[in-house]
């Protein structure tokens, strides 16, 4: 899978360093080529000899080699990789390439690369969740660059929580799917619903539901990585994601939600609906806070638009549409209805029979089903994944 791939790690001054000499042994064993460039404080925690061993490459550090004269041409390092990785990415150097800093060998070859870019971060607790390395997360993801999240564990400075590097197994699964993935949606415009959508009562209250967003966004970075562009229209949620691709629409009711898709939708290869939309909303908001009066308290409600149902009647035959049905009972039978109901290439059903499934969770366990009325189960797995397993059936089923 990584046979023949050329892969730059850039390796910067954190306890995690000593890390990176199993990354590049799983890499090489993959088949992966692999050259090193080290920040001066790196090889505080990992030596040249160590990098340059296992990577069968030279270790580069300096612009030159003060020995020979040797001048080591970042132009050409970043040119030759298929991708770049710095791991671990400190906070320092994680502020320089945020904002355009080039002070050493490692951040003049991520000015000049030509690849994509991963990062995995590796830093305290503390530092991790400063507001400065959140704001320079989203900067380098609103550019497109790929961040590895830090896990949860023990931490060089006693404390235990998030800042810890992703282990080397992780980052090569992730540089694995990078290439799987590679511009397999190239070119193509896709639509994405997420969340859920509020109908207000009065100026204060609302009625909803418990959607997280959490699918929804894990579809559409899923989509991003593979090369496509993404609009996401979603409800409210604390979800976030930035990329260059990426056109971001919020909305709080289905009435606002189905006129952005109707917006968007032509001009999209297809869409993936995988918001909670609201079936009812009152049918009068009052101006004021209704004070709380009598024991009982009436609502009139009204239907809302079935999004869904209302998009599926404008797809063109070089469109795809996906949709989701989160159940209770008889979830085959109910999906099935509404994917012919709603002129559905593809649904996904869930149901909240399974434990881990449905809102809030990080982790979903889904059915396909096609329009050639085949099914296919998949086990418990993190969003992520789910949205992977998704995106390449559908992908399979386009062809």
């Amino acid at each position: 899978m990584l046979k023949g791939k050329r892969i730059v790690i850039g390796i910067t001054g954190g306890i995690a360093a000593y890390k990176i000499a199993f990354l590049i042994r799983i890499l090489k064993s993959k088949g992966a080529e692999v050259k090193c460039i080290l920040t001066p404080a790196s090889s505080d925690f990992i030596t040249p000899l160590t990098v340059s061993t296992l990577s069968q490459n030279p270790a580069y550090i300096n612009f030159w080699n003060k020995e020979n004269g040797a001048w080591t041409n970042h132009v050409e390092l970043g040119a030759w990789g298929d991708l770049m990785l710095i791991a671990p990415l400190t906070a320092n150097t994680l502020a320089k390439i945020a904002n355009g800093f080039c002070d050493n060998l490692l951040t003049a070859t991520y000015l000049s690369a030509k690849c994509p870019v991963m990062v995995a971060p590796a830093m305290d607790l503390d530092m991790y969740d400063h507001f400065t390395t959140h704001e320079n997360l989203k900067a380098i993801e609103k550019h497109g660059i790929k961040v590895i999240p830090a896990e949860d564990g023990f931490l060089a400075s006693g404390l235990i929580g998030k800042g810890r590097m992703a282990e080397p197994e992780t980052i090569a699964e992730e540089i694995e799917r990078f290439f799987v993935n590679e511009l397999s949606m190239k070119g193509q415009r896709v639509l994405i619903t997420a969340g859920p959508t509020y109908e207000a009562i009065d100026p204060v209250r609302f009625i909803g539901n418990h959607s997280s967003g959490k699918m929804g966004f894990a579809l559409a970075e899923n989509c991003l990585e593979r090369g496509a562009e993404v609009v996401l229209i979603t409800g409210p949620t604390q979800c976030e994601l930035n990329h260059q691709n990426l056109t971001r629409i919020d909305i709080r009711t289905a009435e606002e939600m189905l006129a952005a898709a109707q917006k968007h939708f032509p001009d999209c290869s297809g869409g993936i609906f995988a918001a909670a939309v609201s079936d009812y909303r009152p049918k009068e908001i009052a101006d004021q806070k209704i004070k709380k009066s009598d024991d009982e308290m009436h609502i009139e409600m009204v239907k809302n638009p079935d999004v869904l149902q209302t998009i599926g009647k404008t797809k063109a035959d070089h469109q795809w549409l996906v949709g989701f049905a989160l159940e209770t009972n008889d979830a085959i039978k109910h999906g099935a209805g509404k994917l012919k109901k709603k002129n559905l290439d593809l649904i996904v059903i869930n149901t909240l029979e399974d434990e881990g499934a449905g809102f809030g969770h990080d982790t979903n366990k889904i059915t396909l089903l096609d329009f050639n009325n085949k099914t296919t189960k998949f086990e418990l797995s993190s969003k992520k994944v789910v949205a992977n397993n998704i995106l390449d059936y559908l992908l399979t089923l386009k062809k």
